[in-house]
């Protein structure tokens, strides 16, 4: 595994531009990240690509 990132680390989404929290690795390059949605004030999880990842400025 290439582990781009480490955990904690703030990371921006290359498909829609939000910023998100990396929470672990899964296999075959997987990230569970998570991030807060100002519409419904709620947090959510998900598992992205790590490919489809960037650093957050």
């Amino acid at each position: 595994m290439r582990r781009l990132f480490k955990k904690g680390e703030r990371v921006r989404s290359k498909i829609d531009g939000k910023v998100m929290e990396v929470l672990k690795y899964f296999k075959k390059n997987l990230v569970e990240v998570k991030w807060f949605d100002l519409n419904s004030k709620e947090v959510h999880t998900n598992k992205v690509k790590e490919d489809k990842l960037s650093k957050a400025a």
